[in-house]
C-alpha cells in the first residue's frame, strides 16, 4: 500500500512540474497552431482537394520507399515533382486560397454568442425535420418537384454559392413557396444549414452511374450525386409521379410519406449516442465561432 501511494504521489509531483513549466506563450502556441489545422482541414472538405491530399500522401509514401532503396533515377524524378509541386498546387487552388484568406480577413469571433443546450438543438433539429417532412408531403400531394439537401459534416460553400443566399428558418410555408412552379427560385435545390434556409436554387453535381431505375429523372440523379461527393442527405419529391424519396451515401430509397419520412430523416441526422451528439455540438460551436 505504502508503495502504491508513493508512486502516486511521485506521478503526481511529476504532473505538477510539467504543468509548471507551461507559460503562456505554450498556450497561445497550441491555440494558434490547433486554429490552423482545423482551418486546414476545412479548406480540404470545402474544396474537395481529399483527393489532391490522398495523392501527395501517397507520393510522400513512394518518396520513403526510394530514398530507403537507394534508387537513383527515380529520387531525382520525385526531386523535380516536389520542387514544381507547391507551384502547381497554388496555381491550382488559386480561386480557393484567396476565398480562404478573405474569409479569414472576415472572421467574427463570436465566443459571448448565444449559447444553447444540447437538448434545445436536438429539438431545434426534430423541428426543422418536421417542417421539411409537412412540406414533401404537400408537395407530394400537389406534385411539384423539389430538393432539400441536410448538410452533415461536409461544408456545402461551393454548392451555396450556385444558388440565391437566403439564411431563413426553415418552414413548411417557406418551402412549398419556394418550390411553387412560378416561382423564380423553385428551379434546383435548397441547401439546409444549422436548421435554417442557407440557399435556394443551388445546382447539385449529378451522378456518372448509369445502371439507375429509368423511373429517376434529373432530380434524383443530382440528389445521387450530391451524397456520393459529400456525406449530406438529401429528400426529393418526383414531379411526375409525387414519390417522396430520400438519398444517403450515394443510394437512393423510395416510397415514404410524411410520416415515414420524418421517422427516415432523424435515423440518419440525429445522432444516437451521447458521444455523437457531443460532437455534433461541438461541430455547431466552431461554426459559430469562425462563420
Amino acid at each position: 500500500m505504502e508503495r502504491v501511494l508513493s508512486t502516486i504521489s511521485q506521478y503526481w509531483h511529476n504532473l505538477l512540474g510539467v504543468l509548471g513549466g507551461i507559460t503562456v506563450g505554450d498556450i497561445l502556441d497550441i491555440i494558434i497552431v490547433t486554429f490552423l489545422l482545423y482551418k486546414a482541414i476545412q479548406f480540404v472538405r470545402e474544396t474537395h482537394a481529399g483527393q489532391l491530399l490522398k495523392g501527395l500522401l501517397i507520393l510522400l509514401g513512394v518518396n520513403i520507399i526510394v530514398r530507403a532503396l537507394n534508387m537513383t533515377m527515380m529520387s531525382m524524378l520525385l526531386q523535380t515533382v516536389w520542387s514544381i509541386g507547391l507551384i502547381a498546387v497554388i496555381i491550382l487552388f488559386q480561386p480557393e486560397l484567396r476565398n480562404l484568406l478573405e474569409r479569414i480577413g472576415r472572421s467574427k469571433f463570436k465566443f459571448l454568442g448565444k449559447s444553447i443546450s444540447l437538448e434545445d438543438a436536438m429539438e431545434e433539429k426534430k423541428n426543422t425535420i418536421g417542417q421539411v417532412c409537412k412540406a414533401a408531403g404537400s408537395l407530394s400531394n400537389s406534385k411539384t418537384g423539389a430538393l432539400m439537401v441536410f448538410e452533415n459534416l461536409t461544408i456545402l460553400d461551393n454548392v451555396i454559392k450556385s444558388g440565391s443566399s437566403m439564411d431563413a428558418i426553415v418552414s413548411n410555408d417557406l418551402l412549398c413557396n419556394i418550390f411553387f412552379p412560378k416561382a423564380p427560385l423553385h428551379d434546383g435545390a435548397v441547401i439546409i444549414r444549422d436548421n435554417k434556409v442557407a440557399a435556394a436554387s443551388c445546382i447539385l453535381p449529378l451522378t456518372a452511374t448509369n445502371d439507375l431505375n429509368r423511373e429517376l429523372g434529373t432530380r434524383h440523379r443530382a440528389a445521387i450525386g450530391m451524397t456520393e461527393q459529400s456525406d449530406a442527405v438529401v429528400v426529393v419529391v418526383s414531379e411526375e409521379t409525387g414519390i417522396i424519396s430520400v438519398a444517403f451515401g450515394g443510394q437512393i430509397e423510395r416510397g415514404f410519406d410524411s410520416v415515414t419520412l420524418k421517422t427516415r430523416l432523424e435515423e440518419l441526422l440525429i445522432d444516437e449516442t451521447p458521444e455523437q451528439k457531443g460532437a455534433e455540438m461541438i461541430k455547431s460551436q466552431w461554426k459559430r465561432w469562425f462563420k
